[in-house]
């Protein structure tokens, strides 16, 4: 339920932000918040900017959150908490948006200064634009809507604008909830907008197992002529690879919340064995993107491809050794029917006139980390899904109507 009127008003104070949000995303994508590991110093002076900007709107309840990092700009990795009350605090609202961006790669792929926002038919293209500084951007303008117009929340609105989410989170979110978990309560509405489709129709609830194993098969080298002397280690490995296909008929369970609805195990990235083509390689290494459903964990896997190892063991003489550079069992889904999920689809409904479907994904997001700790958080928002790509771009129409759709959440009671 909500008031029509009132919610009218906070639309057309948002439609004529238009204007103001598109600058605000081209002060801030100049300000490149990368992280130590991607050859930044992370997101100080970007988070030192946002947080001015909102005092001179007049939004001072602004908690900073310092990770220690040394390798950082003043050994520390910003959080921001921005505070706005609503009419109860039963329940908080929460937004969540990240700072960091990933870089913007080869230059050459770009037709713009990926640093300097350049708008066109009605996109604005630069590193950032989309992700995530589009939900970040509407996420603010939401509370300036209410701040100015004098109109409160149903319940308390929090926004998270939250350091080091592209390379992990051990600065960001994990921090946060390891020294902060007392903000959260699991009545609370948790929106991570940061994942989504063009039609806007994907409300996440839930994401896979991911686990990255990276196999060293050891033979040994000796001349092709002659290949009795030694132990062909990237034909043993060729055998594994073939034995691993039957991971797909073990762990055969379907889940339709999901898209794809099974897991996934594939081969990928292969390292280079020998230089030249009349030597059998004595060391073969390759790896294995693991995409597990809830239903599994990465013990049972990790069982059952220990049982393919020794079987080409056997067979070829060879040693594997396996090593996961990635693990992380599925977490908890959001129910789909928890009050995130139903605020959003009426959100949603209402600003985009679409019915939005609760799923789940392969790929990660933060928001696994949240429901690891006991919470339920959904994700959300209308994108094109440019990020990390050469000319990545936000569609200003959707930076607009996201931000709507965050205000509808906030005025329902």
């Amino acid at each position: 339920m909500i008031e029509e009127k009132l919610f009218q008003m906070v639309s057309a104070k948002i439609d004529g932000f238009r204007a103001n949000m598109i600058e605000f995303q081209k002060a801030i994508s100049r300000i490149p918040a990368l992280s130590p590991s991607s050859g930044g110093d992370g997101e100080w002076d970007k988070a030192m900017f946002i947080k001015d900007f909102l005092h001179k709107k007049g939004i001072t309840r602004i908690e900073q959150v310092d990770a220690p990092d040394s390798a950082a700009k003043n050994g520390k990795r910003p959080s921001l908490i921005v505070r706005f009350p609503g009419k109860s605090n039963k329940r908080t609202i929460w937004i969540m948006s990240h700072t960091d961006v990933v870089p913007a790669g080869d230059l050459k792929k770009w037709d713009s200064d990926p640093w300097e926002v350049k708008e066109k038919n009605g996109k604005l293209y630069g590193r950032g634009t989309e992700d995530n500084q589009q939900s970040l951007t509407s996420s603010l303008f939401t509370a300036i809507a209410f701040k100015e117009l004098n109109i409160k929340p149903e319940y308390d609105l929090n926004l998270i604008l939250i350091a080091d989410e592209e390379t992990g989170s051990q600065f960001g979110l994990s921090y946060l909830l390891t020294h902060h978990k007392d903000w959260f309560r699991k009545e609370d509405i948790i929106l991570v907008p940061d994942a989504g489709l063009p039609d806007a129709t994907q409300i996440e609830v839930a994401e896979k197992g991911i686990v990255w194993i990276k196999f060293s098969t050891k033979g040994k080298q000796c001349h092709a002529s002659t290949p009795a002397a030694g132990i062909n280690a990237f034909k043993a490995a060729s055998q594994l690879v073939v034995k691993l296909q039957k991971l797909y008929d073990i762990f055969d369970a379907k889940d339709d919340v999901f898209e794809p609805p099974i897991s996934t195990f594939e081969p990928t990235k292969k390292e280079a064995n020998v230089p030249n083509v009349n030597t059998i390689p004595g060391e073969d290494i390759f790896y294995l993107d693991c995409r597990l459903l809830p239903t599994y964990t990465t013990d049972q896997l990790l069982k059952e491809i220990r049982k393919m190892c020794e079987e080409v063991e056997s067979d070829y003489q060879v040693k594997i050794e396996i090593e996961t550079t990635q693990r992380e069992d599925a977490a908890p889904a959001t129910p789909v029917d928890s009050p995130v999920v139903q605020k959003l689809t009426n959100a949603i409904k209402s600003i985009y006139k679409v019915d939005p479907v609760p799923m789940g994904i392969g790929g990660g997001t933060v928001a696994a980390v949240f429901r690891r700790a006991g919470f339920w958080a959904a994700v959300w928002s209308k994108i094109d899904d440019t990020c990390h790509q050469p000319n990545e771009y936000c569609v200003i129409d959707n930076m607009v109507n996201d931000s709507k759709v965050f205000a509808h959440v906030c005025l329902q009671k």
